[in-house]
């Protein structure tokens, strides 16, 4: 199969490529593009580990085709760094112990941001709703939903 050229912003910045129209975003990230923290965990879009912002909406890209994001802005966990600064919602997670392994933690958190670019003030109802596509292993969830609440906060100036 002939391969298709995409164009899109990941993370700020433009790119573009080649490649195989069967491949998943998932894939195009972490194979073609060496952004390994979009993590894969289950291959059949029950974990929630592969969770990216694309035009705004949390999606797990294993269920989007590369070239689906022709034209789209996708966001991953390496762009909502800045410099040396943690996005609040990183730095909350670290603060809050809202992490164990680390392997579902890139989705939890973006799924987390566009729960909260949406939802500014979730509630703790809000935000387990918000969550109930990411699977995690390790933790009972309550320092996952405090660290939400905590970078929410913060992200609203309080």
């Amino acid at each position: 199969m002939a391969k298709q050229t995409v164009a899109f912003t990941l993370n700020g910045q433009s790119v573009k490529l080649e490649v195989d129209p069967r491949m998943l975003l998932v894939h195009v990230l972490r194979e073609e593009l060496l952004l390994t923290g979009t993590h894969i965990g289950c291959d059949t879009s029950q974990c929630g580990a592969c969770t990216v912002v694309m035009d705004g909406v949390s999606v797990k890209s294993c269920t989007v085709f590369g070239v689906q994001a022709d034209g789209a802005n996708v966001l991953t966990i390496e762009g909502l760094k800045q410099d040396d600064t943690l996005h609040p919602l990183q730095q909350a997670f670290w603060n809050e112990h809202g992490l164990q392994c680390g392997y579902c933690t890139p989705g939890m958190i973006m799924s987390a941001y566009g729960l909260i670019g949406d939802n500014p003030d979730p509630s703790e109802t809000e935000i387990r709703e918000g969550l109930r596509g990411n699977l995690c292993r390790c933790t009972g969830y309550h320092n996952i939903v405090k660290a939400v609440q905590s970078a929410a906060a913060t992200m609203r100036g309080k």
